[in-house]
């Protein structure tokens, strides 16, 4: 009896310590539009749905893209950060007050404490594997025959079907079903229709697998043009977005309140090299600059282009300072 609760404690804890390398991410609409998620380039649910709950992700970061499924719309590019594993997270998808399409961190409870899926809800296990694409040509094809000569001669009727290379045929004869000795017809009608289509086999979780049409590839996102050296974090704040977090921190008095605001962005953005050395320039002190510059290494996008830091400061000691603190990293 020891013995076995002894080993049933064990299990619980490999399963709790299993749940804990993982999260779930929940997304939804608030107005029921539909969607589509990308993760790193990879689709993860086929058909678009208006909530999405996405299990089995292993890394803490991903960059994603929302598709919605009506083309005018657009699409969404936004980071999915985890601050710690073993949680669930949700994000809602709504227009801010300028009428653009914005994601927005809702909850994070840990992954024991989730509710269960709502009946209605689409879960996807989290792959990162694209589709495979399988092609389907039909061909069918139909030929009538029919020959009358007088009384008593033969009415022959043949058709042939070939179905993705399985053929088949119908013959009929009949006997006696002329009608004028003096009058003859014969007509001959082929028709061939081919129907090529493509689909994808992928799988939907409990329910089972799923063919749907092959959805068009996620367009290949340039986010630093020309760089293809070793990447800090998944996608770097867009444009706009970045304008936002640059006026949250200069609108701030003090230094101090300046650098606490900018860490905080960091836990849940990426930014560019040169989106870094840019927050640099709201700092007046030089060991202010130096500490975030050395916080946001690892949240940088083009951590080869870390370089363009170097810049932002007054003195040759600081770049040293920072250089020696990267070479440890």
């Amino acid at each position: 009896m020891k013995r076995l609760i002894y080993l049933s404690t064990c299990l619980f804890f490999v399963f709790q310590s299993v749940l804990a390398q993982t999260n779930n991410a929940i997304l939804f609409t608030e107005n029921g539009e539909k969607f589509q998620v990308i993760l790193n380039g990879i689709l993860q649910n086929a058909t678009p749905e208006t909530n999405v709950k996405m299990t089995g992700l292993n890394a803490p970061g991903y960059k994603a893209r929302i598709q919605f499924a009506d083309t005018k719309l657009g699409y969404v590019d936004f980071n999915m950060f985890f601050s710690e594993m073993g949680y669930e997270a949700t994000w809602s998808i709504k227009q801010n007050k300028k009428g653009e399409y914005v994601v927005r961190g809702i909850s994070a409870v840990p992954l024991a404490q989730a509710p269960p899926s709502a009946p209605s809800q689409t879960e996807v296990v989290y792959t990162n594997t694209a589709p495979a694409a399988t092609n389907t040509t039909t061909t069918v094809q139909q030929t009538h025959t029919s020959t009358t000569h007088g009384n008593g001669d033969n009415v022959s009727i043949n058709m042939g079907m070939d179905v993705g290379g399985q053929g088949g045929s119908i013959s009929i004869n009949a006997s006696g079903m002329g009608t004028d000795p003096d009058q003859g017809m014969s007509s001959t009608t082929t028709t061939t229709t081919t129907h090529s289509v493509t689909t994808t086999t992928t799988s939907s979780g409990p329910g089972g697998t799923v063919v749907v049409a092959d959805p068009p590839p996620p367009a290949q996102v340039v986010y630093v043009n020309g760089y293809t050296g070793r990447t800090g974090c998944p996608v770097p704040a867009s444009p706009s977005d970045f304008n936002s977090m640059k006026e949250t921190i200069r609108s701030k008095g003090f230094e101090s309140t300046k650098l606490t605001i900018a860490k905080q962005i960091l836990q849940n953005n990426c930014l560019t090299a040169s989106q870094v050395r840019e927050v640099l320039g709201l700092f007046d002190f030089e060991n202010t600059k130096l500490e975030y510059a050395k916080f946001a290494y690892d949240h940088t996008y083009d951590v080869g282009n870390y370089y363009k830091v170097n810049d932002a400061f007054e003195f040759e000691s600081s770049v040293d300072d920072l250089n020696n603190y990267i070479s440890t990293r």
